[in-house]
């Protein structure tokens, strides 16, 4: 499924218009995206968590010449999913 496929979806089963529908989706991305860049924690009871995790710095090879290479520290948002959600996926 696809943005405009999810766009769709709720809308229908909504009743909104799907103009209306894609404002509040992109203001539920923006505010998660938001509160992530800020380091934050975004906890959906039942659905699961978002949260950004810092990767430390390591070596890795290039593949084409196997030299050593530095990989540079980085932060990465990760998705954890909630016992309800993991529950309905694995009936």
């Amino acid at each position: 499924m696809n943005k405009p496929e999810l766009v769709a979806a709720v809308s229908e089963k909504t009743g909104q218009t799907h103009k209306l529908t894609e404002q509040m989706i992109n203001a539920t991305f923006d505010a998660i995206t938001e509160e992530l860049s800020k380091e934050g924690k975004v906890q959906l009871i039942g659905f699961g968590s978002f949260e950004v995790k810092n990767r430390a710095a390591r070596t890795g090879h290039n593949p084409q010449t196997k030299e050593a290479i530095t990989i540079p520290a980085s932060k990465a948002p990760v998705f954890k999913a909630g016992k309800a959600l993991n529950d309905s996926v694995n009936k």
